[in-house]
């Protein structure tokens, strides 16, 4: 038994949650995997896992094998790069998750530079608002704008989202233009709600040291970028949107900036991966060229006095 080669499937089958995803995973027919496992366990003379007709669980003993293979693969994994080309030419598949509108507005355009720099890597682009277990879903690395919660992720802060208030002109000529945040209040705004737990996002104001947040009713509420531009277009009611989605998406010409000596707090975009995975040349390479991508975006760029230079960190 090639013992590396069965340490690896142990834990694409732990990282799986099952021998069926597992082998897909690994491109393995699921008997191999099975076999593999099991003769691992031989070896070892330890029940690694607990095997159901519905679902495949770690022992003890297997949690703590599985910490100890991570770092021995990653090791060989270090070894091996330490003396190939692969940090010069990554290769393989690389899955990725990012927001809606940062990879439509964002990502995705420049994507021709990072495949025109690292030709070999093949990548799978996840693009949703809802925050998704890395882990669970076997992704490499994410795309995170907004405060991280509490999580085993790494995280790299890459860039900041700043915020605008706007509306249609329609919606304006109808209801007035506020000029005060408390305006709000009597206006119809259309609220943006989290797609993980399901709580609206409150409406936040700062100007010479008053700050005041808000939690406002709203006729409608969304939890995708794209549905809420169109709504804001189409004068439902006053939204808050990033400076990048306003210039992106044409929305200067087409909605009207109000509040303006008004500040909204900014959001930090992340890139974050889970911090028991091997950070491969490819997923180095890919939070790199996100951070370039950002340090020369003049809407996320990160500001030299909030934050000197981006650092790794454990949230």
């Amino acid at each position: 038994m090639n013992k590396l080669q069965a340490m690896e499937v142990f834990v694409q089958v732990v990282d799986a949650g099952g021998f069926t995803r597992a082998a897909e995973n690994l491109q393995l027919p699921k008997a191999t995997v099975s076999t593999l496992v099991a003769g691992l366990e031989a070896t070892l003379s330890v029940k690694l896992l607990h095997r159901t007709t519905r679902q495949v669980s770690v022992t003890a003993d297997g949690a703590a094998y599985y910490e100890r293979c991570l770092r021995i693969l990653s090791d060989v994994k270090d070894a091996e790069e330490s003396l190939s080309r692969s940090r010069l030419n990554p290769s393989g598949r690389l899955r990725v998750d990012a927001p809606t509108g940062l990879s439509a507005e964002l990502l995705v355009p420049a994507l021709p530079s990072f495949f025109e720099r690292y030709p070999d890597i093949q990548l799978e682009l996840g693009c949703s608002d809802r925050i998704i277990d890395l882990i669970e879903e076997g992704v490499d690395c994410a795309v995170r704008g907004g405060q991280l919660g509490d999580s085993s992720l790494i995280a790299r802060r890459v860039g900041m989202l700043n915020f605008v208030t706007c509306a249609a002109p329609s919606y304006l000529e109808r209801y007035g233009t506020p000029s005060h945040p408390h305006d709000l209040e009597r206006h119809r705004v259309i609220n943006y709600f989290s797609s993980k737990s399901g709580r609206v996002y409150p409406w936040d104001y700062t100007r010479d040291g008053e700050r005041i947040e808000l939690t406002l009713p709203g006729r409608i509420a969304l939890n995708d970028s794209n549905a809420y531009f169109q709504a804001g277009l189409a004068g439902l009611g006053i939204i808050m949107l990033t400076d990048v989605q306003l210039a992106n998406r044409g929305g200067e010409g087409k909605l009207v900036r109000v509040l303006q000596d008004w500040t909204t707090e900014p959001a930090p975009i992340h890139v974050v991966y889970p911090q028991n995975r091997h950070l491969s040349a490819k997923v180095r390479v890919f939070v790199e060229w996100v951070a370039d991508l950002m340090a020369a975006h003049p809407h996320l760029r990160l500001r030299p006095m909030a934050a000197p230079a981006p650092q790794e960190l454990t949230v």
